[in-house]
């Protein structure tokens, strides 16, 4: 790892930040009390939920964590488009017996309140995703010493975080779990991402900053590979979405392994953004007809994907998932943390005898 991330962390094992619930202040604790980085994803929440969230896990560890912030997204969502969609969605309305969200509910995330408390408040970490901040947060955020990283999912958008500033990039390849985390969202591009292993070695010769390789790690040894191929670190996240500590509903947690679900797709049915996830109904019946237009349809489904949760049908959530979904292990997450660290260190030995253990 960079110097810059073992004053981070012991092992160069990230938890990716999951809005939704998952990355809670509980599973960073346990990630980062393990030698790992635990993140908060305060995607979705209010900028005092994300505070109170900040202040339950320092009460949980002294450990350095991040915390990861969505971009403010552009207007330029067609609104016919996106009526056309509440339409047709309107009989999973009848059948959850909830009302369709708003789709104007708001696109900033609150991200200049959120800003102003890590501004306020420093933490250890802050992550971008969505997009890349300006040179000022950058620069504001230096001044109070936390470390900075901005996802990114081609060379040319690494190039672009690097020149405003950011300390790190996470490289994020087509196989992750969750929403592409993609600068622009360009409709004629979806399904054209770059996989991890062709993704790193081709943003490491395009950045000098260090790099966090995310999309579909499950396993140490994979962990070794894309290290070998230029990063400095490894993000999982569905790989510590199904442990105890997770904050994700139990009908998320047990689909990953469950045979029902097959394979992953990528879809805007939920968000109108492109996000990897488990085909379930949902997806299949509406994922040809979701328009691309974020945050809209996230602020239109959210009440469905809570009331399909709450009656216990999976076939009506967003089952964000990884395409190592297969590989999760029930692990307490300090545990899980361990036993990666430990099949990183096998891999590394057999490839490299003599290398010695990871610190």
């Amino acid at each position: 790892m960079s110097s810059a991330l073992t004053d981070l962390c012991r092992y160069p094992i990230v938890q990716a930040p999951m809005a939704g619930g998952a990355s809670c202040p509980q599973l960073a604790a346990a990630v980062s009390g393990a030698g790992g980085l635990g993140f908060l994803a305060a995607g979705y929440k209010t900028a005092d939920g994300m505070h109170d969230e900040i202040k339950q896990l320092r009460g949980l560890t002294g450990r350095p964590f991040g915390v990861n912030l969505f971009m403010p997204q552009p207007h330029h969502a067609d609104h016919a488009a996106v009526e056309v969609y509440s339409n047709q969605l309107a009989h999973e309305a009848s059948w959850y017996e909830t009302p369709l969200g708003n789709p104007d509910a708001g696109r900033d995330d609150a991200y200049e309140a959120k800003l102003a408390i890590l501004l306020d408040d420093p933490v250890p970490v802050v992550s971008f995703t969505f997009g890349c901040p300006t040179r000022a947060v950058f620069d504001a955020f230096a001044e109070v010493g936390t470390f900075t990283i901005v996802t990114v999912t081609t060379p040319e958008e690494a190039q672009t975080a690097q020149w405003s500033g950011a300390d790190a990039v996470c490289v994020q390849g087509i196989e992750a779990g969750g929403h592409q985390g993609t600068h622009r969202d360009d409709p004629d591009a979806d399904g054209a991402g770059i996989g991890l292993l062709s993704l790193v070695p081709l943003v490491r010769e395009s950045v000098q900053v260090p790099l966090i390789a995310a999309g579909g790690l499950m396993r140490g040894g994979q962990i070794a590979a894309v290290l070998a191929a230029g990063a400095d670190a490894a993000q999982l996240g569905t790989a510590f979405l199904v442990c105890p500590e997770s904050g994700a509903n139990v009908l998320h947690k047990q689909a990953m392994t469950n045979p029902l679900f097959v394979r992953t797709e990528l879809t805007r049915a939920f968000s109108g953004r492109p996000a990897r996830g488990l085909v379930n109904r949902f997806m299949r019946e509406h994922g040809p007809y979701a328009p691309p237009a974020y945050p809209e349809v996230h602020h239109l489904t959210s009440g469905l994907r809570k009331a399909a949760a709450k009656v216990g049908d999976p076939q009506g959530m967003a089952l964000w998932a990884g395409q190592g979904h297969r590989m999760a292990r029930e692990l307490p997450a300090g545990r899980l943390v361990e036993v990666l660290a430990g099949e990183l260190d096998a891999t590394r030995a057999s490839l490299m005898p003599g290398l010695g253990h990871i610190s």
